[in-house]
């Protein structure tokens, strides 16, 4: 990853990772410990994000998921990035995070390390397209092993822009809603 995005990234992550804080939580009765937060509740997708289309995918919802993976694939972060609303929100095996600036979605975009081709499209429950991707090179990052591997995920997309983006699980009806730890081998989008 080059330097430069990880002085960016970096500060991003752990200014978010201050929101919510403990004085945010419940507190334990007196004389009580709090038991420890379970550490992958807060990777589970958000209640209302489906896990499968419907139907056929809404032309002009697909249209738009179509033109930011073209973006992002030629290296075309600030062209993938217009396509998002401010603020919006994005979820890629971490906890929700709100891109509040356009800055943050810049940042996001930057950060995916592959480029990706829809292989299919359909519609979802709430607005959301299902797009199923064939991850590629993309240029100006290192794609490395992941490229021809597929992802999956549920993108919201509002008045022609990308409000809500989440990572889901390769295989739809495996137990839990999380997409496969990162073992260092595998790349999300």
């Amino acid at each position: 990853m080059p330097k430069r995005l990880l002085i960016i990234i970096v500060p991003w992550l752990v200014a978010l990772s201050a929101c919510g804080t403990a004085r945010d939580e419940p507190q334990p009765a007196s004389g009580q410990r709090a038991a420890p937060p379970d550490p992958r509740s807060a990777l589970e997708l958000p209640a209302g994000v489906p896990l499968r289309p419907a139907g056929p995918a809404v032309a002009a919802q697909a249209g738009v998921v179509r033109a930011w993976t073209a973006a992002l694939r030629a290296g075309d972060i600030e062209a993938a990035s217009a396509l998002w609303a401010v603020p919006s929100k994005v979820q890629n095996a971490t906890p929700v995070l709100a891109l509040t600036s356009s800055r943050d979605v810049r940042a996001f975009n930057a950060s995916l390390p592959c480029g990706s081709v829809v292989t299919s499209a359909g519609r979802a429950g709430n607005d959301f397209t299902i797009a199923t991707v064939r991850l590629t090179a993309r240029k100006g990052a290192e794609c490395d092993a992941a490229a021809g591997a597929t992802a999956r995920t549920a993108i919201r997309v509002r008045a022609g822009k990308i409000v809500e983006w989440y990572r889901l699980p390769d295989d739809p009806d495996a137990p839990g809603l999380l997409p496969p730890a990162d073992d260092g081998e595998s790349t999300t989008i």
